[in-house]
């Protein structure tokens, strides 16, 4: 057992978070950064103990400390530093004050569907992201998913994680045991209880447990102990969600039992598959009266052109600065002569251009107007109006944001701005030359 001391390295030790069979979790403070941080301290054991538990804590840590600097994403925990000082061994994260989903995970303290499925959906998109980047996490659990202050989540303890490229070596290395397994029984995939070579489709099927969790506030399967729950596992099927909660769709129940299907060729092949139905189980949601998630935008900003060149953590710092408004049919937007500091993008609907109450073109879903105000770098007069043809959904953006954010987003806006100013040229030539043809 670690004992609590003033000081690990340059961090000030706070408190104790909280600990686990191989390590211990710490609030300290990073004074050179000033802020605070979470310190996860792992144990050993004495030399001369249980060296297959030994080397699998060694390789726990090495896991984290391989990620420091990496694995960027708005939804992952950020690894900040890893050392090992004499006998002490810890990794430095970024530290998440409002627990983990655990606290959500019972027929008690279950969250609103709308809120599970949003969950999911951004545990999608950050695991897609490290499968990219060759990793599969192995322990995905509602303990492992934190939520922030904010009401956000960002995965944690890669301890478990392997390479993609060295999941058949490391599968080899486990004790052929359901107790040597990497990973918690009730959420292991079929693969992990036979001992098999690991893929994506671990954690995809782990996630399915964790949203059948959150949405019933229930494993999918029971058992009184590992060996029976590795049984259950590779041969029971569990009941679907809405036998266990009223009010769940037969979308959430379809998308849930796939993510969770026995055979890898019936489960979804990858993670942008998964997030293609959760977002059918947002707009489900939407038709039943649920305001548009955060996650919602994010997939609706994700299928248009106009940021088809952003990556996901420049999109979710987007979402975070533009105002979603929705519009009825011939209600206006922007009005000519007003004032004006925000560009406008169309996610839905189409919208007419009209000058001096003429009608000169029309804009369709994916367009972008009031973009002109930015590139002035001052607020000015709009030289047109923008009225709603139909039902549209808008976002507004004020130049201020955008030039109050992270060098990458301003980058990707400029050169998409750019890349629509340059069509519309070439369209308006285009219309000039046809003109100039007719006349002669």
């Amino acid at each position: 057992m670690f004992e609590l001391v003033e000081r690990i390295g340059k961090y000030e030790i706070v408190s104790e978070l909280g600990r686990g069979a191989t390590s211990q979790v710490f609030l300290g403070y990073d004074p050179f950064a000033q802020r605070n941080v979470a310190i996860k301290v792992f144990e050993f054991g004495e030399e001369g103990a249980d060296s297959d538990a030994r080397n699998m804590q060694k390789k726990g840590f090495l896991a984290e400390a391989a990620l420091v600097g990496k694995l960027t994403h708005p939804h992952i925990v950020e690894i900040y530093d890893a050392a090992t000082e004499g006998e002490t061994s810890y990794v430095v994260m970024e530290y998440i004050s409002g627990g983990a989903l655990d606290q959500h995970a019972d027929v008690s303290s279950l969250l609103p569907i709308g809120k599970v499925v949003e969950i999911v959906f951004k545990c999608v998109r950050a695991l897609d992201m490290a499968m990219r980047e060759g990793i599969i996490h192995r322990d995905i659990k509602p303990g492992n998913i934190l939520l922030t202050a904010e009401g956000d989540i960002k995965i944690t303890d890669f301890g478990a994680a392997i390479r993609a490229a060295n999941a058949a070596d490391t599968t080899r290395d486990m004790s052929a045991t359901v107790e040597g397994i990497v990973g918690s029984p009730g959420y292991m995939s079929p693969e992990q209880v036979r001992n098999e070579t690991l893929t994506h489709q671990s954690d995809i099927f782990s996630l399915g447990v964790v949203m059948y969790r959150l949405l019933t506030g229930r494993l999918p399967l029971t058992a009184t102990n590992q060996m029976s729950m590795a049984y259950a596992i590779l041969n029971t099927e569990p009941p679907p969600p809405s036998s266990l909660r009223s009010g769940l769709s037969e979308v959430l129940d379809r998308i849930t039992m796939k993510a969770m299907a026995k055979d890898r060729a019936a489960r979804y092949q990858n993670w942008m598959e998964f997030g293609r139905d959760l977002t059918q189980a947002f707009a489900t949601l939407r038709a039943e009266g649920e305001a548009a998630s955060d996650s919602q935008q994010f997939e609706a900003l994700r299928a248009l052109p106009f940021f088809s060149d952003f990556d996901d953590v420049e999109l979710w710092e987007v979402i975070r600065i533009a105002s979603w408004s929705e519009f009825s049919a011939g209600e206006v937007v922007i009005r000519e002569g007003g004032d004006g500091d925000a560009l406008f993008i169309l996610v839905d609907g189409e919208v007419d251009v009209s000058l001096r109450n003429q009608r000169v073109s029309t804009i369709k879903r994916g367009g972008i107007f009031g973009e002109i105000l930015y590139f002035a770098d001052q607020t000015a007069k709009r030289s047109t109006t923008i009225t709603a043809r139909n039902k549209c959904d808008v976002i507004e953006i004020k130049a201020a944001a955008i030039r109050a954010a992270s060098d990458g987003v301003q980058a990707e806006f400029n050169k998409a701005s750019m890349r629509v100013l340059i069509e519309r040229l070439t369209q308006m030539n285009a219309r000039l030359a046809m003109m100039k043809a007719a006349e002669e």
